[in-house]
């Protein structure tokens, strides 16, 4: 005689015409259809893990552990348990803007370079208002004090879209020299310091914005955030490069994902956690 366990083949069998669970992970490309997906299946155990590194996500899991302490009975198990095997996920997918400024960000470009990517990207620049030009925060919208706080610090002024396509076409500049001397009459000592100062073909001291403004998404179909971005230049011989540099998209990228995340809470009504679940992540 030989014994055959026919648990697996009678568990195949219920199932032929219809699952006994609720299994699988549904991978959505937008937010609200991870909110839709969502409350569509949710329970009293579904929660959602939100990460925000090292890159932005989002997971719901339906079939969560239950609430309260685990109650192990004897040969029963505890009846709070669950497999987490209904789940879906959400992972940010920047947006085709978000891609272009980084991807420029830091980088020493040509003058044509730096023209044709201000002149390809115009619809994100913003230019600065009144208030940013002034520096005055008394009555500034919120945003504006954020900018004209940057600018403090940074030791700038923004520039308009003007400025920057005007420099990305006809920009000359030249550079002279001369000598500081600097003479401590109660020492006697005496400094020389030789001094490089870059001026206009017609001589004028060359004064140019050092930062200017973006309006663009984070994420694909988000909402749009305004950036400081930092421009420079650097001249080595007869040839300038141009640097424009985001400045601080890290906290960007965490604010736009947090709001993302506080959303997703606030529309299905199930609790939002930071983390790896344990469960439901495979």
């Amino acid at each position: 005689m030989v014994l055959h366990d026919l648990t697996q083949k009678h568990q195949a069998i219920l199932e032929q015409f219809k699952p006994l669970q609720r299994t699988g992970k549904a991978v959505l490309s937008d937010l609200p259809s991870l909110i839709e997906w969502t409350n569509r299946f949710k329970g009293d155990d579904t929660v959602l893990f939100g990460q925000l590194q090292p890159r932005p996500q989002l997971v719901s899991i339906i079939d969560y552990h239950g609430e309260g302490a685990p109650d192990l009975k004897q040969g029963q198990g505890d009846p709070s348990a669950n497999y987490g095997r209904h789940t879906a996920l959400y992972q940010f997918p920047v947006s085709d803007e978000w891609k272009r400024w980084t991807g420029i960000s830091g980088k020493a470009l040509t003058k044509d370079e730096f023209g044709e990517f201000i002149e390809e990207n115009a619809k994100d620049l913003l230019d600065p208002t009144p208030k940013l030009l002034s520096g005055n925060i008394d009555g500034a919208e919120p945003w504006e004090q954020r900018m004209i706080e940057v600018a403090a610090q940074l030791q700038g002024r923004f520039g308009q879209y003007s400025t920057l396509v005007q420099l990305s076409r006809s920009f000359a500049v030249h550079e002279t020299g001369h000598l500081n001397v600097t003479t401590n009459r109660d020492t006697g000592e005496t400094q020389v310091q030789f001094l490089d100062e870059h001026r206009t073909p017609d001589g004028q001291p060359l004064r140019l914005p050092n930062l200017f403004m973006i309006a663009i998404p984070v994420f694909e179909e988000g909402a749009l955030y305004r950036l400081a971005v930092r421009f420079r230049y650097r001249k080595a011989g007869q040839d300038v490069r141009f640097f424009a540099t985001l400045y601080n998209p890290d906290a960007a990228l965490r604010d736009a994902a947090r709001e993302a995340l506080d959303e997703a809470a606030q529309h299905t009504g199930v609790p939002l956690m930071m983390g790896i679940p344990e469960i439901g992540n495979r």
